[in-house]
């Protein structure tokens, strides 16, 4: 297969303009607009309506009204049977999404297929836990009795309310689909504001969600705007959590708002200047293909990707020579072309802030050994990129760069390897490499990140919790941590 053609059903949904989806229907009109690009060939997909305060508001009392007469009222059961059904709704419109996304984000088609099978899964993950949220009984309590009376208490979790979240544009869909299940499990109603970047598939995804699969009216709402939306929703009194994955800087005055708003709760996934370590005794060959898997998803685009990688000092040059030849064989190209392996940025902001990196890097000294520049032409490519920094403290050792961008240094021993992983205010993922067992699981005890994979990087797995250390966020997505942040712990005792 080449390039892909467009589904019939993709160019109508794009044709028709929508802009927000709120309370079970369309709306299209605003006073702004987003103009939607492809970052492939930098022309105009379409042009929608912005949010303003007014859609903010509609959204709020749907999602609020939802919540009150009808969701937090649906049995666990049948929460759970929705999220299947909704699952198996977004296994049918696969292609359909995955072509949007694709058009909107520069992706691979291949990896946007693959993010929609991943976002099922996901929903698949949830809805079992619908059934399984649960309190403690305390049968005896430490409380006197003054005259002969008993005491005894439980405690139960009850949903938090309206959840807005505010997602990025790398994978709408999926880091979407994380939140909307926890919510959605819990009892919780649902408001997303995508990035004005990629406002289109999240519109599709509730609409089948509301007319196909039969969630009521309310419960899943989406708003297209630009960053005072997000700020809106943190100020509405009605909306009880905020869940927001994106950069460090903006977290940072999410929470500050939040906690100015009523002690408003709220979970973070930001972003990382993950590191991998290559110890000297791993393969050569099979670490080269572990750096493209840690650092080039996506064209790098993916916030728990590698981008600072230390490899032992005796192996680093056969690594770095090896690793440039299998990047020249890559195929960059048209994200729907089947055959293409590469694709380009997912905007032009984007795009311009990689280039200013090299830049940058060039002015410390470091050696671009690779890369480091724009590919001609139409579209935001940018050729993967290989970089050996001059010091630790080199820019593209320490500043995310959320790209293409590979930057090495060498370490001489495991102590000194602990100190340069764990050197950096973020704290999201890491991963080692080495044939040696033992050393491997010293040195995750000691990295300091919410996720340390041994000899592979990127993969989740939705039973595993996910988020980050230090500056990296505060909370959990997966697993089961997500229930305590969906829920509120009410205790109750009892004398009898």
């Amino acid at each position: 297969m080449s390039e892909i053609k467009l589904l019939a059903e993709v160019s109508a949904f794009i044709k028709n303009r929508y802009a927000h989806y709120i309370d079970g229907k369309f709306y299209t009109e605003g006073k702004q607009t987003i103009t939607v690009i492809n970052p492939a060939t930098e022309e105009i997909i379409t042009t929608i309506a912005a949010a303003d305060q007014t859609e903010v508001n509609q959204a709020v009392e749907a999602a609020y009204n939802a919540f009150q007469i009808t969701w937090r009222n649906v049995t666990p059961e049948g929460r759970q049977n929705y999220l299947l059904k909704l699952a198996d709704a977004l296994t049918n419109h696969k292609e359909e999404l995955a072509q949007i996304d694709t058009l909107c984000t520069g992706k691979l088609i291949g990896v946007a297929r693959f993010e929609i099978e991943q976002s099922c899964s996901f929903l698949r993950y949830y809805a079992g836990w619908a059934t399984k949220i649960s309190g403690e009984t305390i049968s005896q309590t430490s409380q006197p009795s003054m005259s002969g009376e008993g005491y005894t208490g439980f405690t139960r979790r009850e949903p938090i309310g309206v959840v807005g979240a505010i997602v990025p544009w790398n994978f709408s869909v999926m880091i979407t689909v994380w939140k909307l299940a926890a919510a959605l499990a819990c009892g919780c109603t649902f408001i997303v504001k995508p990035s004005e970047f990629t406002p289109l598939s999240l519109l599709l995804v509730a609409k089948i969600a509301h007319e196909e699969v039969g969630i009521p009216a309310g419960v899943i709402n989406v708003i297209n705007g630009f960053g005072h939306i997000g700020q809106a929703l943190i100020d509405h009194p009605k909306v009880a959590k905020i869940s927001f994955t994106g950069s460090m800087a903006t977290g940072a005055k999410i929470g500050e708002a939040c906690v100015k708003n009523n002690i408003k709760r709220f979970t973070l996934e930001l972003g990382g200047k993950n590191a991998a370590g290559f110890l000297a005794d791993v393969d050569i060959d099979k670490a080269v293909q572990g750096i493209i898997e840690a650092g080039l998803g996506h064209q790098g685009q993916i916030c728990a990707s590698a981008e600072r990688f230390y490899v032992h000092e005796s192996i680093i040059d056969q690594v770095i020579e090896k690793l440039v030849v299998a990047l020249k064989a890559i195929k960059i190209g048209s994200p729907l072309n089947t055959n293409n392996q590469f694709g380009p940025l997912s905007n032009k902001p984007h795009f311009e802030k990689i280039l200013s990196f090299f830049d940058k890097a060039r002015q410390e000294g470091d050696e671009i050994v690779y890369g480091g520049k724009a590919v001609e032409g139409k579209g935001y490519y940018i050729y993967p990129t290989v970089i050996r920094a001059k010091s630790e403290d080199s820019a593209l050792m320490q500043e995310e760069t959320f790209g293409p961008v590979l930057s090495f240094f060498p370490f001489k021993t495991e102590e000194e390897l602990v100190h340069l992983m764990n050197d950096t205010p973020y704290g999201l993922t890491a991963s080692i490499w080495t044939n040696n067992l033992s050393k491997a699981i010293r040195l995750v005890e000691e990295i300091e990140a919410g996720t340390v994979w041994v000899n592979m990087h990127i993969a989740l797995d939705p039973s595993i919790s996910f988020g980050g250390a230090k500056g990296s966020g505060m909370g959990r997505e997966f697993g089961s941590e997500f229930i305590h942040a969906y829920t509120e712990l009410k205790a109750v005792m009892i004398r009898y």
